[in-house]
């Protein structure tokens, strides 16, 4: 027997369907008419049976798509939230260890650096270093000119045993006075009158002194008046020069393009060299006159010195009167004379202590033309030179000694709560960024740096701003600095204090 089963699919189902599957495989929009044909009633039956399964895969599939886009949506925010946690946990690490420490790159190495000044007015005669040249101590660095410190001290040595002669001779009068007494009135008499004659001598020859140093200064203005006067010649010199040698250059331009002879040519050679000729006439004459007044100054010097001396020959004819008159009385009174001869012994032991404080001195001054190194260190900003007139206390250079440096670190007053003395301490130089060095906070500087600068802050006139102060902190190296890594006053650097 034959059967015909005929199935339609509604259009509710085929709607419901593409609804929620949306995958645009064709099964949304099915309209499906299945025939059948039946031979059997088995063959009917097992089809009635598979139609629920495939309904059954179908759902599935349906609901495994709805479940893929939010696995979708959710993975982004996942990936969003995980590297949040990882920041705050990265800044949370970093806040714990940046805690611990306090850092500014307001510091710069300080050292000791000694100013090398000289002692005495002089013109320096060797300059032995030059700049940043390393030096040791005891070292001579600079050499002034030491002939005028030479005479003075000739002078004062001089000036020693003219003392110590009237030591010797005071001592003699005292003996003398003991052994003599009315018999040495008449020669004390007669020695009275000679030393009168030797004190209006000496007065004389004191102002031939006297106007040998005024004719000695009138040489000198007359030589600077002649330096001056030469020296106006070799400005009129170069000018014939010049003026001789573009003669020279324009005839021979002339003569190489054959519009001259060589007669004029020679002529303007020879205008050339006397020009040439003449200049160095006049140079040397500069030359000669300042060679002139340098001896015209000598001579004032020697002038002087003689002056001195006849001042001082003055002086002892007239403490020779004296002691004559003295020993006059003293012939009448041997008591009085025998206190009076002790007494110039005194005087003179006190001359030479004078004397010998004068060379004293005069072997200092000379002492002080040799200048030397007083520490190990490195010549700075050096500006000596040679032939330079320097003065007492007038810088000729700085040494920088290479003992020992620290730094100067200036915290703000807000980082100094933890700080103290003792702490550790790491310090990154600025000209070796891929090295530490370790040191320790030494001291604190009692005092902000604006207090001590040169204007400090006056808060109590005008608008107050309030500005975080900065206090210097000294950082002392643990080590002493390599030879590799070279540190000097004035690097940066940037400490960090470990406070925690």
């Amino acid at each position: 027997m034959s059967k015909q089963v005929e199935e339609k699919t509604s259009p509710a189902d085929v709607s419901t369907n593409g609804n929620n599957n949306g995958n645009g495989n064709g099964k949304a929009s099915i309209h499906k008419e299945t025939q059948t044909e039946v031979n059997e009633p088995e063959t009917a039956l097992h089809e009635s049976e598979t139609l629920p399964e495939a309904e059954l895969n179908v759902e599935e599939n349906e609901e495994s798509d709805e479940i893929a886009p939010k696995k979708k949506r959710s993975f982004p925010l996942m990936i969003v939230g995980a590297a949040a946690i990882v920041a705050i946990i990265g800044g949370l690490i970093y806040w714990l260890y940046a805690r611990q420490y306090e850092s500014t790159d307001d510091a710069f190495i300080e050292g000791d650096v000694v100013q090398i000044s000289p002692k005495v007015s002089a013109y320096v005669a060797k300059v032995y270093v030059k700049g940043n040249q390393p030096v040791h101590k005891g070292d001579l660095l600079v050499e002034l000119n030491a002939q005028d410190f030479e005479v003075r001290l000739e002078q004062a040595k001089a000036q020693l045993r003219n003392a110590q002669a009237q030591k010797n001779q005071s001592k003699a009068n005292v003996d003398l006075t003991r052994k003599t007494t009315e018999a040495s009135q008449f020669q004390a008499r007669s020695n009275v009158q000679t030393a009168q004659t030797n004190v209006t001598q000496t007065k004389v020859a004191s102002d031939a002194k006297q106007s040998q140093i005024r004719q000695a200064q009138s040489a000198v203005t007359t030589a600077r008046a002649n330096l001056a006067q030469t020296r106006t010649q070799i400005p009129q010199a170069q000018s014939n020069l010049e003026l001789a040698q573009k003669e020279y250059n324009r005839r021979l331009a002339l003569f190489n393009n054959g519009d001259i002879s060589r007669q004029s040519l020679d002529q303007a050679t020879t205008n050339l060299q006397t020009a040439q000729a003449q200049l160095d006439a006049a140079r040397k004459q500069v030359d000669a006159a300042q060679s002139r007044v340098g001896e015209a100054q000598a001579n004032v010097v020697t002038a002087q010195d003689n002056y001195r001396q006849s001042l001082a020959q003055v002086d002892l004819t007239q403490s020779q009167v004296n002691e004559s008159t003295g020993r006059l009385q003293d012939a009448q009174a041997a008591p009085e004379r025998l206190a009076v001869s002790e007494t110039q012994v005194g005087t003179s032991e006190a001359s030479i202590e004078q004397a010998e404080v004068a060379v004293h001195q005069a072997e200092l001054d000379l002492s002080y033309t040799k200048i030397y190194a007083p520490e190990d260190g490195f010549v700075t900003r050096k500006t000596v030179e040679e032939g330079q007139l320097v003065q007492p206390g007038a810088p000729l250079m700085a040494l920088s000694l290479s003992d020992e440096f620290w730094v100067v670190a200036n915290f703000k007053e807000t980082q100094l709560e933890l700080m103290r003395v003792g702490q550790p301490v790491d310090i990154e130089v600025d000209a070796y960024p891929s090295e530490t060095f370790h040191g320790k906070i030494e001291s604190f500087q009692v005092g902000t740096g604006s207090r001590f600068s040169v204007l400090p802050a006056e808060n109590a006139t005008g608008n107050y701003v309030k500005v975080v102060q900065r206090v210097p902190v000294k950082i002392t190296f643990d080590e002493k600095p390599d030879q590799v890594h070279l540190l000097a006053p004035g690097m940066s650097v940037e400490p960090s204090v470990k406070v925690r």
